[in-house]
C-alpha cells in the first residue's frame, strides 16, 4: 500500500517486486476494503513519515473504503438479513430477502446501517495504525529490520483486536440499524440511546468474543493466500512482475479464502448482536447459538448469507482500487 517511491533501489528484484506491490495498494486491507476485518497493514517508510506522505495514503485508503462500502451496502445488508433471519424452515434466499426489504422500506432501506459502517472507518484505521506501529517497535527492538510474515500477522492481529475493542459498539449499531424496521430508530444516536436504556450498556459488546476469535484466521489466511498466489504467479511467469489485474485477482481470492474460514464466527457474532431485536434470549451464548444452528440447519446453517458476502468481494476490491488511485492523484501521492 505504501510505496517507497524514488528512494528505493529498484534494481534489486526483491525490492522492486515489493515496491511494485505497494504502489498498487494491494497488500493492505485498508485499500482492499470489503467491509471486513482487514488486520495486517503494510509498513510506512522513514521517508514517508518525514515527508508527511503517510497521512495522504491513510486519507486515500479511507475514501476508497467509504466509497466501496457504500456501493456494496445493499449486498452487505442482505447478508446481515440472511444471517439473522434465514433458516431451513423459511427457505429465505437472496431474492426473497431482497424482495422483503424492498416491500418493507423501499430502495432506500437497502443502505440501512451504511452510515455507521462508513463513520467507523476513521477511528478504526487510526487506532489500528498507531497500535501497529508501536507493536512493530517492540518486535524490531534496536534493529531496523523488516518484519517477517508471522510477525506482521501477529502485530496486525493484536492491533486489529485493540481497534475492534474500541469501535465494537459501532459494529453493534451497524447490525441493529441494518435490521431495523421502518420508523424503529430515528438515527444512529436514537438507536444507541434506546439500546442503552432498554438493554443496558453490556449490549454494545454482544458478539465480541466470536468477533475477536475470527481475527487471526481471517487475517492469517488472507495474508498467506495473497502471498502464496503472488509467488506462484511470479514462478509461473519466470519472475515477471504481476500486473494490476493479476494482483486484483490475488486480492479477491485471498479475501474470499479468509472470509470462508472465519464466516461461521461472523454469523454467530451477528446473531448475538441482533439478539434483543429478534426476540432471542439475552442468555444465548456463542456455543449455544452454534449448537442450535448445527442442530436445526447443519453445517450449511453456519454459512447463511455467504452468497451476497462473496458477491461483493470483487466489486469492493475493484472500486477500492479505482478510488484509491484517483484520490492518490488528487492528494499528490507519488508513483513509481
Amino acid at each position: 500500500m505504501f510505496g517507497d517511491h524514488n528512494f528505493m533501489d529498484v534494481s534489486d528484484p526483491e525490492q522492486r517486486h515489493k515496491h511494485f506491490d505497494k504502489n498498487l495498494g494491494l497488500i493492505s486491507e485498508e485499500i482492499i476494503d470489503v467491509g471486513e476485518n482487514g488486520l495486517v497493514p503494510d509498513d510506512f517508510t522513514e521517508v514517508e513519515f518525514k515527508t508527511g506522505m503517510w497521512w495522504r495514503h491513510l486519507v486515500a485508503g479511507g475514501a476508497a473504503g467509504a466509497v466501496s462500502r457504500t456501493c456494496t451496502a445493499p449486498l452487505d445488508r442482505i447478508k446481515v438479513f440472511l444471517q439473522v433471519h434465514a433458516s431451513s424452515k423459511n427457505n429465505l434466499t437472496v431474492r426473497t430477502g431482497l424482495r422483503q426489504m424492498l416491500e418493507e422500506g423501499g430502495s432506500r432501506s437497502l443502505w440501512r446501517g451504511n452510515g455507521v459502517n462508513v463513520i467507523k472507518i476513521a477511528p478504526e484505521t487510526a487506532v489500528k495504525f498507531m497500535t501497529y506501529e508501536q507493536i512493530k517497535i517492540l518486535f524490531r527492538g534496536d534493529t531496523a529490520r523488516e518484519l517477517g510474515v508471522a510477525e506482521r500477522l501477529l502485530s496486525g492481529s493484536i492491533a486489529g483486536a485493540i481497534s475492534q475493542t474500541i469501535i465494537y459498539p459501532m459494529e453493534v449499531l451497524k447490525t441493529r440499524l441494518a435490521l431495523r424496521r421502518t420508523g424503529q430508530y430515528a438515527g444512529i444516536v436514537d438507536c444507541a440511546m434506546k439500546i442503552a436504556r432498554l438493554e443496558g450498556w453490556g449490549s454494545f459488546f454482544r458478539g465480541y468474543v466470536p468477533n475477536l476469535l475470527g481475527i487471526i484466521p481471517y487475517a492469517g489466511i488472507d495474508l498467506a493466500s495473497y502471498e502464496t498466489l503472488k509467488k506462484l504467479y511470479i514462478q509461473k511467469n519466470k519472475d515477471k512482475e504481476p500486473g494490476i489485474l493479476a494482483l486484483l485477482l490475488c486480492g479477491t481470492i485471498s479475501s474470499t479464502c479468509g472470509q470462508l474460514t472465519s464466516y461461521p464466527l461472523a454469523l454467530i457474532r451477528t446473531r448475538m448482536q441482533a439478539q434483543a431485536q429478534t426476540g432471542s434470549l439475552s442468555k444465548d451464548t456463542m456455543t449455544g447459538i452454534f449448537k442450535h444452528i448445527l442442530r436445526r440447519d447443519g453445517i450449511r446453517g453456519l454459512y447463511r448469507g455467504i452468497a451476497p458476502n462473496l458477491l461483493k468481494v470483487a466489486p469492493a476490491v475493484s472500486i477500492s482500487y479505482v478510488v484509491y488511485e484517483h484520490m492518490g492523484s488528487v492528494l499528490g501521492i507519488e508513483k513509481c
